[in-house]
């Protein structure tokens, strides 16, 4: 079995391997996170954006964590390597399993916005972040002095008609207009560019984009578990 930690700003994710399957997958608060929460397994590999020491986790089994220095099977053609967050990478690895030798555009719906591209010449290119939906609403909070703290995910009018309306509308509007623009933009570039969505707000634009697109949860568990069984291989 192999173990698989995403963990992210607000969460970290497990996954249960078996024979390159997911088995079960498990959702623990970064609050509440602890290392008994964590069972022993022959191999674990860690993605890590938290605050959250797992330095701990050796003990566990035979770890990876995902940094720059990496074995990938797919070439990196980005400048600061040493800054790529490895939730992307591992995001980026998932969709070149699941999509051989395509142009993919990976979005990630999370805390911020990502995208990253791979191209069909199994080149990783780079991508692009921006805040996710959360953020930009405690953003209009944090940084006025009036405007209310909103959390919505449903569709909402165009045209606000109070100011948590108009909010809305700002963000969840704004937001689908930047993923949509930013898939036009590759799709010009790209005409067959696969779409790929993951991360906890993946299906509010599966429910709201009108375009092509794949939703695809645990995409990062996917990429971390290849990188890891791809790294094995390797030893």
């Amino acid at each position: 079995m192999n173990l698989v930690i995403d963990s992210g700003n607000s969460n970290t994710k497990i996954g249960y391997f078996d024979s390159g399957s997911l088995k079960d997958v498990r959702i623990i608060p970064n609050a509440g996170f602890t290392s008994d929460l964590i069972p022993e397994a022959e191999y674990i590999v860690l993605s890590s954006v938290s605050s959250i020491d797992f330095s701990w986790l050796k003990s566990k089994g035979h770890l990876l964590s995902i940094d720059s220095s990496v074995s990938l099977p797919f070439k990196v053609d980005y400048k600061t390597p040493e800054t790529l967050g490895p939730d992307r990478i591992a995001g980026v690895a998932g969709a070149y399993l699941l999509y051989p030798a395509e142009n993919c555009l990976v979005i990630n719906a999370g805390t911020c916005l990502t995208t990253d591209f791979i191209g069909s010449n199994t080149i990783y290119e780079g991508g692009s972040i921006s805040p996710g939906i959360n953020m930009r609403f405690k953003a209009l909070n944090a940084f006025t002095a009036r405007l209310p703290l909103v959390d919505e995910r449903n569709p909402v009018a165009l045209t606000g008609k109070s100011t948590s309306e108009a909010i809305k509308s700002g963000v969840l509007n704004g937001i689908l207009a930047e993923v949509k623009g930013m898939i036009d933009f590759y799709r010009l570039v790209y005409p067959d560019c696969r779409i790929i969505i993951t991360g906890g707000d993946s299906f509010f634009f599966d429910r709201n984009l009108k375009a092509d697109i794949f939703v695809v949860p645990e995409l990062v568990l996917i990429g971390l578990n290849f990188i890891l069984e791809y790294n094995v291989s390797k030893a």
